[in-house]
């Protein structure tokens, strides 16, 4: 299979070395159009849609492989084998910032920094940590979700953005969640709202950067907290920024944030 076409990967930018963007749940690599025309002068842009998003091939969707993150973190690194990619800049939003993660555990060489916009390795609360959500509540997300998906998606995308000053946002990322491939969205909710990935940060070496926005009811505080602690080299950025989607509601505070971090940890 032709992984370029599987995850539709785009290349733009002028740069030797590469940064790599992948998305959220229910977004696809449109959602990095308000970051990347700061980066594209100095680097490699590599976009892609994760198997079931945007313009990917859904029939490359696999039950059994993309039962955890690690499948998704698998197609990562064929994106770097594909493109030969080494020492990356990797770009992760939301539950991406898991994937790119796992990735980096697996291949470190592949990647040189990871930038993690609300990052969170486990979303249910238990024993002491704050993942902001109960088990009862995630039971009854993935319910809903699985019951009417498109009256969730526009239930909840407003909530998952944030902002409702700016209700366009909340729009857009409802009319991306119906974009998706709705069977292979029910069973993405499942893998990463259920999953649980707090062992693996001790495992992380690459350098790393947690985007916290102050508000978000999807990655609270504690939750950067926590994973900025158990990533040994790495630092913690809170933004004025509200919501779970900084990359839309707040493009300029965000790419202020990554250049910051690229060039403190350049020298």
């Amino acid at each position: 299979m032709d992984v370029l076409k599987r995850n539709n990967v785009t290349v733009i930018g002028t740069g030797e070395k590469a940064m790599i963007f992948a998305h959220g749940y229910g977004c696809d690599q449109n959602m990095w159009r308000f970051i990347t025309p700061a980066f594209k002068d100095e680097y490699k842009i590599v976009l892609l849609d994760l198997v079931g998003a945007g313009k990917s091939d859904s029939t490359a969707f696999n039950k059994v492989k993309y039962e955890s993150l690690n499948g998704y973190a698998d197609d990562i690194l064929e994106i770097c084998y594909a493109l030969d990619l080494w020492h990356t800049i990797f770009v992760g939003h939301s539950v991406s910032s898991m994937i790119g993660a796992l990735a980096a555990v697996k291949e470190p060489d592949r990647f040189e920094k990871l930038v993690m916009i609300g990052p969170s390795p486990c979303y249910i609360n238990s024993d002491g940590y704050v993942g902001g959500f109960s088990k009862e509540d995630i039971e009854e997300l993935l319910d809903s979700l699985d019951s009417n998906y498109l009256g969730w998606s526009a239930a909840m995308a407003p909530v998952i953005m944030g902002n409702p000053d700016k209700p366009e946002l909340g729009e857009e990322l409802t009319n991306s969640f119906c974009r998706t491939n709705p069977e292979i969205a029910k069973h993405f909710a499942h893998t990463t709202f259920l999953s649980d990935n707090r062992a693996d940060l001790k495992n992380i070496k690459t350098k790393a950067l947690i985007l916290q926005c102050s508000e978000d009811v999807i990655a609270p505080l504690e939750v950067g907290n926590f994973v900025h602690k158990q990533i040994e080299n790495s630092e913690m950025i809170v933004m004025e920024a509200t919501g779970h989607c900084p990359n839309l509601s707040a493009p300029e505070e965000t790419i202020a944030a990554i250049r910051s971090f690229l060039e403190r940890t350049n020298k």
